[in-house]
This record gives C-alpha cells, sequence and structure tokens, in this order.
C-alpha cells in the first residue's frame, strides 16, 4: 500500500470502514481545495516511513454521508484509524511531523 493521490469520487460504506483490520487512514477533501493540495506534499513526507499503511482519499462535500458520518466540517480531515477504531484526527494538519505522530499512533514506522 502506499499514499493515494486522487480522491475518490465514490465512497464505500462507513460499514466496511469500521469493519477494516490494520493501520488506515481516511483523508476527506476535494482535488478543488486549496488547503487539501497544500497539504498533499506534507502527507505524502509522512506516509514515507508508513509504507504498510491503507491510505483512503474520499472526495468529501455536501450530502455526503461518509463525510457526515465522521463529523467533517473542513478539509482536508484526516481520519487515523486502527482495526476500524479512530485514534487521532487532524484537521488542516500544518507540518508533516504532526501527521507522522499520528501515524506512529496506528503503526510502527520503518527505521533507515
Amino acid at each position: 500500500m502506499a499514499m493515494t493521490t486522487h480522491y475518490a469520487t465514490s465512497e464505500p460504506p462507513r460499514a466496511d470502514i469500521d469493519d477494516l483490520a490494520g493501520p488506515t487512514v481516511v483523508e476527506f477533501g476535494t482535488g478543488w481545495c486549496g488547503f487539501c493540495r497544500a497539504a498533499q506534499p506534507l502527507i505524502a513526507q509522512a506516509f514515507h516511513d508508513h509504507p504498510d499503511v491503507r491510505h483512503l482519499k474520499i472526495e468529501d462535500g455536501s450530502g455526503r454521508p461518509l463525510g457526515r458520518s465522521f463529523r467533517v466540517k473542513l478539509w482536508p480531515t484526516l481520519v487515523f484509524m486502527l482495526d476500524g477504531k479512530e485514534v487521532a484526527r487532524l484537521v488542516r494538519p500544518g507540518d508533516a511531523s504532526e501527521i507522522r505522530d499520528a501515524l506512529s499512533l496506528i503503526d510502527e514506522p520503518l527505521s533507515h
């Protein structure tokens, strides 16, 4: 697995997300969102040492049930989950270290 680069326009049901085993990051946003675009290099940096973390990038918007089930209000919102349970959440992350810290809560970083 690796960082996903495009937002999926179709979203899985919440029950499918809750049933995922292992570490998962669900990222909510859109391709046209300036905050989302600005966060991509930071997310990529942080994911570099966590290649086994599942990354689901979901396009969000008004009336989208998955984002509403996670109470997403601002983009990007990153939800860090382990075995279907939310462990941490970042809204509009400002640097890679805070993303790395949240990833470390759900996954052991690779040692170089």
